[in-house]
């Protein structure tokens, strides 16, 4: 029973000093690493109070400077290549306008049949020498034919051409006429305050007094009096006419007779303070009387 144990315990030390032997290597790296942590951010800190208490070095000035001018290489650069990206769209989008304009393709279309004509002319002429040479020679006229028809057809054609080229320079150019200059209004000049005094107007002639205008509006303003006093006075009659007669005077009531002696009835049903209190005193003497 002793082995078993024994081994048992053995095989447990084993497994705690083979764990022991990994963790103290662990924790002691772990430890190490942390303490050069803690010292390189003591070392930053300090460093940061350093460069924010004393002057910035030449050799920082100099590698911020270095920085900024290659910032500033690649800025230029990339203005470089948008200006150039640029140009290049607007000479491929002039190239597409100058290719859709009608008159350079007719040009260009000429040019091709100019060439195509002249080429098919020395053909042509080669050919028919040829024939030429084979009919002094003894042989057939049919290289003469071959040769002598697509001849006369490429000159006909730049016959054609050079007599529509011709009529085309002899044609007056349109007259362009020039773009009018704009208007401008000249500059109005600060001619300063009149010095001159304006006259004043003449008073109308109805409020010059002596003049015949003078005359006639008093005549009209005093017919204008006289019709509305008699309208006035017309107004008044026909309003006392149609007034209501005066009230007739009615005799005076005969005085009344002197003041009876009040009833002691009279004032039934109005009770007084004072009236219940000698009402009161009047029982109570009764009773005591007996």
């Amino acid at each position: 029973m002793n082995g078993p144990v024994l081994s048992g315990g053995v095989i447990v030390l084993v497994a705690v000093l083979l764990w022991m032997l990994y963790l103290l290597p662990s924790w002691r790296g772990r430890y190490q690493y942390n303490a050069s942590e803690r010292n390189a951010v003591r070392l930053n800190q300090a460093l940061r109070v350093l460069a924010e208490t004393s002057e910035t070095p030449d050799e920082v000035r100099l590698e911020l400077n270095a920085r900024t001018a290659l910032a500033q290489q690649k800025l230029a650069k990339r203005l470089q290549s948008e200006k150039e990206a640029s140009e290049l769209i607007r000479l491929r989008a002039e190239l597409a306008a100058t290719r859709a304009d009608p008159m350079l393709r007719q040009a260009r279309a000429r040019r091709r049949v100019r060439v195509v004509a002249a080429s098919v002319l020395i053909l042509g002429l080669s050919i028919a020498g040829l024939g030429v040479w084979q009919l002094v020679s003894g042989g057939a006229q049919a290289l003469i034919w071959i040769g002598g028809a697509p001849a006369v057809v490429a000159a006909v054609a730049l016959q054609k051409m050079a007599s529509v080229a011709r009529r085309s320079l002899s044609r007056p150019a349109a007259e362009v006429l020039p773009e009018p200059a704009p208007r401008v209004s000249p500059p109005l000049h600060d001619q300063g305050r009149a010095s001159w005094t304006p006259r004043p107007l003449p008073a109308p002639m109805a409020q010059v007094s002596g003049s015949l205008a003078h005359t006639a509006r008093a005549e009209i303003e005093a017919a204008q009096e006289l019709r509305r006093a008699e309208r006035v006075a017309e107004l008044r009659r026909r309003a006392a006419q149609m007034a209501p007669p005066e009230p007739v005077a009615l005799p005076a009531p005969p005085a009344p007779a002197a003041a009876e002696e009040p009833s002691p009835y009279s004032r039934m049903g109005f009770v007084d303070d004072a009236e219940i209190e000698q009402h009161v005193r009047q029982m109570l003497q009764r009773r005591a009387a007996g």
